[in-house]
């Protein structure tokens, strides 16, 4: 028998014998350590981990394209686009495929929560209105959380899985800016979806509403961001009702409820915001932001941690609102579009004021060197009367907060002035606290 012959049979042999024995004991030995994991894991969180998000993908894809609704989007589209059935089949698969996480426990809670505590306490000064845990005390322990977050940052991502860490894992909707390998393998094992925002494709939108509610019915604790997309000039947007209408148009009254947690984020540094004051200043939101220059960001960064020349931008103030029960909603006879509004003013309502957007407003209003610590004190009483989670201390403490922030940024000048240049980044900040002062709506459109 030739020498490569014989080699060629034992490679067979071995992939032959690595498929049959060995890979299922390998998966096996992983699964069982999984289940051990969860099983602890389930015994000290408020929410424990639903057996929906434990499916395994290839089952929650195979048990997506063949609900009944689902089979019947496809053959509306087959018939509407003049293609075959299985045709069609095959495209609500590649759907289910692209939106379908693959949650895994070990990464979430080995890798994700420690990265997300690391990254939150070594950038920020993280400040809790009302803590997470706090805000689920009292829901119905069978009930699906959705957590309704304001969208400043992609930190915003971090933030709020590392805080409600210690409560429930969370399994948030990511847009298609993550749909990039392996950051996109990374966020699947981290239990978030995927969505295209802005599709019109009739069968797209039932795959996706299907999965959503069938993780709804499943109990999965859910974190949506309502607006769409991150805020561009600072100021709250009108909600996209995409999401919310899934939720609501599958409410069953008999069945599980689903309970809404407003959550409101502000930043005395938002890493973004030039990129996005310039988005704004074009019309667009196109950020024209190339890897290179994200690369060259992350590098000069790590280069100040390693000199320790590093400071962290600030605080981060993080407050949970009040939940709003979905059949609530339904029992006044209010459509999504009052959900919506609801949900957005409970955020505003709640959104904390840090040192740099109160020295911020305070020098867009004229205000420079002494004169600071007055205005801002006027501002921190309107806040206290009417229950706002603001900067910590007294007036004079949070004007040298903020102005630091803003002296090394180059936003003030020696007299504590702003500078030339300031008015964009200063606007930016002002505007998210600027409904707690003045009678303007706290949404807009964009």
């Amino acid at each position: 028998m030739p020498l490569w012959l014989f080699l060629l049979i034992l490679l067979f042999a071995a992939v032959t014998f690595a498929s049959h024995f060995l890979f299922p004991s390998v998966r096996w030995f992983f699964r069982k350590r999984a289940e051990r994991l969860v099983a602890r894991l389930n015994t000290r969180l408020v929410r424990p981990i639903q057996p929906f998000k434990l499916a395994r993908r290839h089952d929650m894809i195979q048990r997506l394209i063949y609900d009944p609704e689902v089979s019947q989007a496809i053959v509306e589209h087959a018939t509407a686009q003049g293609v075959p059935e299985n045709v069609a089949f095959e495209q609500a698969r590649r759907y289910a495929r692209e939106i379908v996480p693959s949650f895994s426990a070990v990464a979430y809670f080995s890798i994700g929560i420690r990265l997300a505590r690391w990254l939150a306490n070594s950038l920020y000064n993280v400040r809790i209105g009302r803590y997470g845990r706090d805000a689920l005390e009292g829901v119905d322990p069978d009930a699906t959380v959705v957590f309704v977050i304001n969208h400043r940052s992609n930190m915003d991502y971090v933030l709020v899985t590392y805080l409600v860490s210690g409560a429930t894992p969370l399994s948030y909707a990511v847009g298609e800016w993550a749909r990039v390998w392996p950051l996109s393998a990374m966020i699947r094992m981290m239990g978030a979806f995927f969505i295209r925002r802005r599709t019109r494709n009739a069968l797209y939108r039932k795959v996706l509403a299907r999965y959503i509610q069938m993780a709804t019915q499943g109990g999965v604790t859910q974190a949506l961001f309502p607006e769409g997309g991150l805020s561009l000039d600072g100021r709250l947007a009108l909600p996209k009702l995409g999401l919310l209408s899934y939720l609501l148009d599958d409410y069953d009254p008999d069945g599980r409820e689903v309970v809404f947690v407003p959550v409101a984020l502000n930043y005395d540094r938002v890493m973004e915001d030039r990129v996005l004051i310039r988005a704004a200043q074009r019309g667009e939101r196109r950020f024209g932001v190339s890897p290179l220059a994200i690369v060259r960001t992350v590098g000069r960064h790590f280069g100040q941690r390693l000199s320790r020349r590093f400071k962290k931008f600030g605080q981060a103030g993080v407050s949970f609102g009040a939940p709003l029960a979905l059949s609530e909603v339904v029992a006044r006879g209010e459509d999504v579009a009052d959900l919506g509004r609801e949900l957005m003013r409970r955020i505003a309502a709640g959104m904390p004021a840090p040192p740099v957007p109160l020295v911020s407003r305070a020098l867009l209003g004229g205000a420079h060197g002494a004169d600071l610590a007055e205005a801002v004190a006027a501002d921190l009483a309107v806040l206290d009367e009417a229950g706002v989670p603001r900067a910590a201390g007294s007036a004079a403490e949070v004007v040298e907060r903020g102005l630091s922030r803003l002296r090394i940024r180059g936003l003030v000048d020696e007299a504590d002035a702003a500078s030339a240049s300031a008015e964009p980044v200063l606007t930016f900040y002002a505007n998210s606290i600027r409904h707690h002062f003045e009678d303007v709506p706290a949404l807009r459109i964009r």
